[in-house]
């Protein structure tokens, strides 16, 4: 029997927004709110080392109210561990991060810092938060993944979304169908995110072995023509007859 796919929402965007006026509106706490009513199953933030977004204390906050499960994007510095360690998500997903970069770029390169992922990995587990890596869709830092002990890995399909739009993405989508097999095989969680839409996302949602998706971008953008609620309901819909 086929699982539903959990949908995480990246509310990064909802932060971009509030501190243009350096006020507090919109309310991260309102949108979590929201979030709660919707078929949403975690909020997602990544907080950055230039801080452009997400704020330390929108991360502190979140956890203390627990709206509904936090995932914390953060990349594998010194300074990130040891706040994941006194948040205490329940989850943590190691992305890289280079502070020119508009967006993350692409997947974390795990296979070339076994050694210190391993223990950086360790240190966050031993708290109790699981520990995901995104990657891009490739054997080789799947592997590297279960060598440094993560939980599950998150897929990056921003190279996916971008070829959707030229129409030729088919190459890449066999490549993340396999990645996702090969992680259920190995018996790590396999997720997905990154550029998803309401256009590109059926495909990635029809892969029985991904487990949950995570979007941000597309669905705060969008809320400006549909409103937060009705967008993730469709998206919630068109993921939800995509696996069923």
């Amino acid at each position: 029997m086929k699982k539903k796919i959990r949908l995480g929402v990246n509310i990064d965007h909802v932060a971009t927004l509030r501190n243009a006026r350096n006020e507090n509106f919109p309310n991260l706490s309102d949108v979590a709110i929201l979030l709660t009513k919707c078929e949403v199953d975690l909020i997602t933030v990544h907080l950055r080392e230039d801080r452009r977004h997400i704020l330390d204390e929108d991360v502190f906050d979140l956890k203390r109210k627990n709206f509904l499960p936090l995932n914390l994007e953060m990349a594998s510095t010194p300074e990130m561990r040891d706040i994941c360690i006194k948040v205490s998500p329940e989850f943590c997903c190691i992305v890289p991060e280079k502070r020119e970069e508009l967006t993350t770029e692409g997947g974390l390169n795990v296979r070339k810092q076994v050694k210190y992922l391993k223990e950086y990995v360790e240190n966050i587990k031993h708290n109790g938060t699981k520990v995901s890596l995104f990657i891009d869709p490739d054997i080789d830092q799947i592997d590297a993944a279960i060598e440094v002990g993560a939980d599950a890995v998150e897929l990056h399909t921003g190279k996916y979304s971008l070829l959707f739009e030229k129409g030729s993405y088919k190459n890449e989508l066999k490549r993340i169908q396999e990645s996702a097999e090969y992680c259920a095989k190995n018996k790590i969680v396999c997720n997905a995110g990154h550029g998803l839409n309401f256009k590109n996302v059926s495909n990635i949602s029809q892969i029985e072995n991904i487990s949950e998706l995570n979007v941000g971008h597309f669905i705060v953008a969008q809320s400006l023509f549909n409103g937060l609620k009705e967008t993730i309901s469709k998206f919630r819909e068109i993921i939800n007859e995509s696996r069923f």
